[in-house]
Parts: structure tokens; sequence; C-alpha cells
């Protein structure tokens, strides 16, 4: 049995983790509930035992910074709060004093120094004791006044933050989905902390100020709300607040409650502190929190249901993933009644069985989650067969977590991706047929093998009658298709979907064999192995994939509708050959990855999707981007080039 002690020490363990994670590298690996629900537990031990360990985060601000910019120690540390979920604990803490209840947002809190109406200095909080010199940053923030009439010194503290609606403007330009930020605190956290404030413009970050420092020669009547108030005078947009009591506390949370589904700031809570300035400072602190104010989280919105089953759901790449069905229930406004479970390890580990009670919540609230299983049966059975087709599924473990597979390498499931992959932009590039299209003509028999698109003419009634097309629009699929008649070899050799070949591999290989797809079909490992970035797990690949009778005979079919496009030979020089590059982040020089990707190729370089110990360099605009693939280059100790670093390489 797990003793306190020990259970202290892994819940220490893993919140400083999760906490480590957050602040120095703006990224969440636990949900805010998980960590909230096990920073309260420890707590409570340490409470029970008289014990606090060393390490413990409920009694340390911050972690240490490691970054480029200017570090500074502030002249006073900036401590956390201390927070409550409930209500009526805000309520009695109020007493009889009067407050001020505020938004608690969710961004990057940042120290503004002015001297003489003019902004001197900008400092992040970073670990509570020493922050980083952001200043030209601060200078392009959307709202921030540059200059002041007041011309005292004046500290003012506040957060930086993003709206939703920018941030979703953000990743929409994004076509990589691995480098999107995961939530507004992280895209402004990489935007505040640039080594280049023209990107941090870009992001129209916004600051909101909550506290402000001593001022010498300004009566504020012993009142924060005329602090607040003076400030806003000044051009400072502060964090908005309601004034408060003991009798009206709990309805204004409750309106503050009802906004935030529509709020465009980032927001994790609320925060109350005394209008009585000298009332609040009488208090004085505890070694982690001041004793003037106090956070008000809001608590994840949770629901217990009932486990009805758990789906699973086949792949194109053969993996079948479990998903959980429950009964539905209603979480921040929607009705939801399933949720991924991701593989086998996540499963086993809750101790899921049908009829369990269960407690789901949504992650950020957006994507439902298990938070816990109350019951624990355990019975789940893992299907022998896939549901898609019955062939013998098998359990295989991949980095340390078990998943499922389809062994059946004609699964109806893996066909449906296939001719979506088949159709798709970088393949041969066939507008107007969604999976659910191609779903439903797998379903009616119109596509069995890859080469019955080029045959789709002969079932026009039947597809102008389908839900969703008419006479225009299969128009549009036929013009679409003939168009596919032409591909470029690599284009189509990755359109086949080999594993492990992606288009950048396939570009590498027909320039080897000069787009003789003859001499390819019949290449052996050693032939494929002998290009420069190609290794034999792709040549296995490839010669396994032409060795196969069915693949040779879809082949022949699909030879006879096609005629190759010819590769446009380049006359610069190849001053990149045998560079791998990796892209990622948004792009101002070049229209789109695509066209970058080309010009690289061009010159005889390679680029791929992830970054490895085999890359050569990363090419990112944001080079402070918390993103992991910056984190992965910068661990490797692989470059990280800008597109101005890139076109300077290549004149």
């Amino acid at each position: 049995m797990v003793s306190q002690l020990d259970r202290m020490k892994e819940l220490i363990r893993v919140l400083n983790e999760a906490g480590k994670a957050y602040y120095q590298e703006n990224k969440e690996i636990i949900s805010n509930f998980e960590y909230d629900k096990m920073y309260d537990e420890l707590k409570k031990l340490e409470e029970e035992t008289g014990t606090v360990l060393s390490n413990s985060p409920t009694i340390h601000v911050g972690y240490e910074l490691m970054t480029s910019l200017a570090k500074e120690t502030h002249p006073s540390p900036m401590l956390s709060l201390d927070k409550t979920k409930e209500p009526l604990e805000l309520k009695e803490w109020l007493g009889e004093q009067s407050g001020l209840l505020s938004w608690k947002l969710d961004g990057l809190t940042i120290v503004l120094t002015y001297e003489n109406g003019q902004l001197e200095k900008a400092v992040t909080r970073g670990n509570g004791e020493v922050g980083e010199v952001v200043t030209s940053n601060a200078r392009v923030f959307v709202n921030i006044p540059r200059k002041i009439s007041y011309h005292g010194t004046l500290v003012i503290r506040g957060e930086a933050v993003i709206p939703y609606s920018v941030f979703k403007e953000v990743n929409e330009q994004m076509e990589d989905v691995d480098s999107q930020y995961k939530n507004p605190r992280n895209l402004c956290s990489g935007s505040v902390r640039q080594l280049n404030s023209e990107i941090t413009a870009k992001r129209k970050v916004h600051f909101y100020g909550f506290s402000i420092g001593k001022v010498a020669d300004v009566d504020f009547h012993n009142s924060m709300e005329e602090k607040i108030q003076w400030a806003q005078t000044l051009g400072f947009e502060m964090v908005p607040y309601v004034k408060v009591t003991k009798d009206n506390i709990e309805e204004v949370i409750e309106q503050f409650s009802k906004k935030i589904k529509d709020f465009d700031l980032p927001s994790d809570g609320l925060v109350l502190l005394y209008d009585d300035i000298a009332y609040g400072k009488s208090l004085g602190r505890t070694a982690k929190f001041p004793k003037d104010s106090i956070a008000f989280k809001w608590a994840d919105e949770t629901a217990d249901t009932k486990l009805l089953e758990v789906e699973w759901s086949p792949s194109r790449t053969g993996l079948i993933n479990p998903v959980a069905i429950f009964e539905p229930v209603e979480l921040e406004g929607t009705t939801v009644s399933r949720a991924s479970l991701h593989n086998i390890s996540v499963m086993e580990e809750l101790e899921l069985g049908i009829g369990d009670e269960i407690t789901v919540y949504k992650a950020n609230m957006i994507i439902p989650q298990l938070a816990e299983n109350k019951t624990r049966s355990g019975h789940i059975e893992i299907p022998k067969v896939c549901p898609a087709c019955g062939g013998i599924t098998k359990i295989e473990m991949d980095n340390g977590v078990k998943t499922l597979r389809c062994t059946n390498q004609f699964c109806s499931a893996k066909k449906l991706k296939s001719f979506s992959h088949f159709v798709s932009r970088d393949a041969l590039n066939v507008d107007g047929l969604s999976e659910a299209i191609l779903s439903r003509m797998i379903e009616k028999g119109f596509l069995k093998e890859l080469y019955d698109l080029f045959t789709l003419s002969q079932y026009k009634e039947e597809i102008i009658e389908m839900k969703g097309f008419g006479e225009k629009s299969y128009e549009n699929l036929i013009h679409a298709i003939e168009n596919a008649r032409h591909p470029f070899l690599a284009n189509f050799i990755y359109s086949l979907g080999i594993e492990n070949v992606g288009l950048s591999n396939a570009k590498l290989i027909c320039r080897y064999f000069e787009d003789n797809f003859d001499l390819i079909c019949h290449a052996k490992v050693e032939d494929f192995v002998a290009i420069d970035q190609i290794g034999p797990m792709i040549g296995e690949a490839m010669v396994s994939y032409f060795a196969t009778p069915h693949n040779q005979e879809v082949l022949k079919k699909l030879l006879s509708f096609l005629q190759f496009k010819k590769e446009e030979k380049t006359s610069q020089k190849a001053i990149l050959d045998g560079k791998t590059f990796v892209i990622t982040g948004s792009l101002e020089h070049f229209d789109n990855r695509k066209q970058l990707q080309e010009k690289i190729e061009q010159l005889g370089g390679k680029a791929t999707g992830s970054v490895s110990k085999k890359t050569d360099y990363l090419i990112n605009n944001d080079k402070e981007s918390s993103s992991s693939k910056n984190k992965k280059a910068k661990e490797l100790g692989i470059p990280v080039l800008s597109e101005e670093d890139f076109l300077a390489m290549i004149k």
C-alpha cells in the first residue's frame, strides 16, 4: 500500500514536470482539471501529515528561465495567488470589506515602467523573482500607451493576452497542424518573448493592467478602485471589474460565469482584491501568496454518466483506436456522448468496463475527455478481428504504448483512406471527392480499386442522383479526374500510399532514376539505399510494394489511364545537395510551404515533415516559438533559420 509520503513525492514529481512544461516551454502536458485535482490532493496530504517537502509546488512560485532574452530581477517578488473554486469561500474571505472582482486573464504577466511620460522598460513575470526584458515588443502591443501625461515614475502590472479571434486566425494560417498553438496563452508567450518585434506586432497582443505601484504625488484616498480609474485616464486599458460586497458577490460571480462563453479574451477565473489599500497591505503575505487578493478558478464542468460501449475505429494505417460511447450529457452548452480513448494503454489505465460510472469533461472547453472511472470493473475485451473487414487484429507496442492493428492488407477501412490519399492535393489532386463521397461510392460499388476512379463516368446517372450531387457537380468531378490523368511521376508514386514514402522521398527517388518508372519498379533495396537520404526502411517498402502481384495488376491498369508530365530541369546549381530541411510556422516571402519546399528541392535539398537527427535546418520565422519542432531542434542542436536566413544561404 502506498504511504502518504510516497504519494506526496509522486504528486510533487508530476506537478513539477507539468509546471516546468507550462512555464518554461509554454505547453500543457496535463489538463488544468488534472493539475488542480492533484495540487489540492497534495495540499491536503501536507496538512494531514504536517510535512512539506522542499520541492513541493505549494511553496515554490515558478521555474528558472531558458531563453536568450536579457534577464532582470524584480524590485519585489511577483507572487502567485492563493485560489479557491468555491464562491462561499470568496464571500467569507471578503468579510465586511468591499472588494474589486475582475477577470483572471490567462496570458503572460508583464511589468511596465514609465519615466517622464515614456515607456522605459517592460519585463515579464518570469519565475516571480527574475523576468525577461521585452521592451521593444511591448512597444508594439495593440493598445499600450507609448506616451502618458503623468511624468513621474509609474510601474503598472498587467496581463499580455491574445484574443481568441486572433488566435483562431493565426492557427488557420498554419498548414502544419502539429505546429499550431494549443491555446492563446502559448501563442501570446511565444509572441511576447520574440527576438523580432515585427512578428510580435502581427500577433495583435493586447495589454490589460491589474495593479499600479506606488505613485508619489497622487492621492487615491486609500481606494484601489480610484487607482485603477486614474490609470484609465492615462490611456491604459485595465482588466474589467465589478465592485462587490459580501451581499452581492455570489450574484456577480454568476454574472461573470454567464459572460465567459462569449468573452473574447482567455480567462481561467476571477480575481478578488480589497478596495481598502491600507487594510490589504496590513495583512502581509505568506512565502508564496499575498493576502490582499485571491483567485477564483473556473471549475471544469464535469458530468457523471454511464459507459455504454467502447467502439473500435480503424484508420488507413491499420491502427484501430478505442472510443468511449456513453449516455449523453450536457457539457459547456453542448451534448456529448463519445470521447477518444487514444489507445489500449489509456483504456487499461482507466480499467474501463461496460456499465462503469465515469466522469467526463471538455479539455480546454472543446475536446471531450474521461476524467476518471469510479467503478473500474475493467472487463473490456479487445477485439480479435477488425470491425471494418473482419481481418485478424494484433496488439503491438509503439514507444511503450499498447496499440491495436488490423493485419489485413485489403481492409475496407484502409481502402477508404487509400482512395482519400490517392486523390489528395499532393497526390493526384482531384477536387470534389471528400471522404464522405468516397465512402458512398465504395459502398455503391463504383470504386473497388484505385483505377476505378478513371471509369466513374459509366455511373453518371447514379452519381447525379447522389445526395449533394447534380449535373454541374458531376461535370466538375469528371473534369478534375481528367486533369488528374497527367501527374508528375513523383506525385503518382506518393499517391500509391507506400509506407514511409512521402512526397519529398518520392521526388528524390524520381530524380535519381531520371523519372524512369520501369527502373523504379524493378530496383532492388540496395539501389534505393544508394540514394542520398533514402534508407533501408524506405527501400524495403518500395521493393515490397512493387513485388506484390495485386499491386502489379493495379499498376498495370492505372498506367493505361495516365501520362506523366516531365519535371522542368533547373539550371540552378544544386547548392543544397544532401541537406534536409523542415518547414514550420507562417511564411512571408513564399506564398506557402509547398512553394518553399519546391525551391529547396530545385536546389538539390529535401524537405521533410518532422525534426530528427538527420535534419540539417529548421525554417521558422518565429525562432522563439514554443512549438514541438523548435524544441526538438534546440535539443538536437539544429540551426533554426528565418526565411531571410534561408534566402541569404541560397544567394
